[in-house]
């Protein structure tokens, strides 16, 4: 299936999901109020997703002259990618991870953390940026950012339900119109783990083909397993203050192993990531094998 069919389709449920929520919470009212929303998310979320998502982060765009050698390995990737040249940013946090966004190629974004540049080694940071243009190349980077948007408006809805359980709920039911209290409650609870679900359906099986794409850019799956498993043992040494609805966008989940939150993973397992580019990079006679490396990209970054 397309991306575009698949990211009409992400509007659509988003879309109908709200104005349920809407009704759940206002009756008519609360869905006429939901759809005028829903209406102005999928408009700022098609256009703007990119900019909201970097604002969160406050992620900061960066100048060759700021970082020669990050843009020499961003450069040769995309020629390689066939891709345009994508803005960098460079979010302000200690823990090493990335994400791309974006409406298209042409309006692509590559975003990594302070983190990622001081704690891993060239060869690593390739791995890791390969992934990310694999999901530009792949056209991801799309339905990713809006599904962080669309999740965000869910939540916020959430939101509204609790409150109105504390001021309004009963007193809607009472007049036929919305949940009581307790029934505004539940929905408010289970509302963010839909927006997860949602999040973990489009994310997963994506960065499977991130992955093998970025060891086809690079000519060798060993700097990015490698740059993954550094991410994995990370993660839980210096925590990210990520956003959950912003999660599927990150090369590893910044949220895993907080609380409840492994059970919503939006990331297949690092150790089966790991395990495939292995296998892609030593062949069955334990030789190194598939996988060689491309023509004078080592000697074009030396230079």
């Amino acid at each position: 299936m397309g991306n575009q069919i698949r990211t009409t389709i992400l509007l659509g449920v988003m879309t109908a999901f709200l104005v349920g929520i809407g009704g759940l919470i206002g009756g008519r009212g609360g869905m006429i109020t939901a759809l005028i929303l829903a209406a102005g998310m999928n408009f700022f979320s098609y256009w703007f997703s990119d900019r909201i998502v970097l604002g969160m982060y406050r992620a900061r765009e960066i100048t060759p002259g700021e970082a020669p050698e990050l843009y020499d390995i961003v450069r040769i990737l995309a020629e390689r990618a066939g891709l345009p040249m994508p803005r960098i940013y460079v979010i302000p946090a200690e823990a090493p991870n990335a994400f791309a966004t974006g409406r298209n190629p042409d309006n692509a974004v590559v975003a990594v953390t302070e983190g990622l540049i001081h704690l891993m080694d060239r060869e690593e940071i390739m791995g890791v940026l390969a992934h990310e243009l694999g999901h530009v190349r792949n056209r991801d980077i799309l339905i990713g950012s809006i599904a962080a948007t669309m999740a965000g408006a869910v939540m916020l809805l959430a939101d509204m339900a609790r409150w109105s359980a504390v001021f309004g709920g009963f007193r809607d039911n009472e007049k036929g119109g919305g949940l009581g209290g307790v029934g505004l409650i539940v929905m408010s609870i289970l509302a963010p783990v839909a927006a997860l679900l949602i999040q973990m359906g489009i994310s997963r099986s994506r960065e499977y083909l991130a992955d093998e794409t970025a060891a086809q850019l690079v000519g060798s799956p060993d700097g990015l397993s490698r740059a993954l498993e550094k991410l994995g043992a990370y993660a839980g040494q210096l925590p990210m203050p990520a956003r959950p609805e912003t999660a599927h966008m990150f090369i590893v989940n910044p949220l895993s192993g907080r609380g409840l939150m492994h059970l919503f993973s939006t990331h297949p397992p690092l150790a089966d990531r790991i395990a495939r580019l292995r296998k892609r990079s030593v062949g069955g006679n334990g030789k190194r094998g598939t996988v060689k490396e491309p023509e004078n990209i080592w000697e074009r970054l030396s230079g």
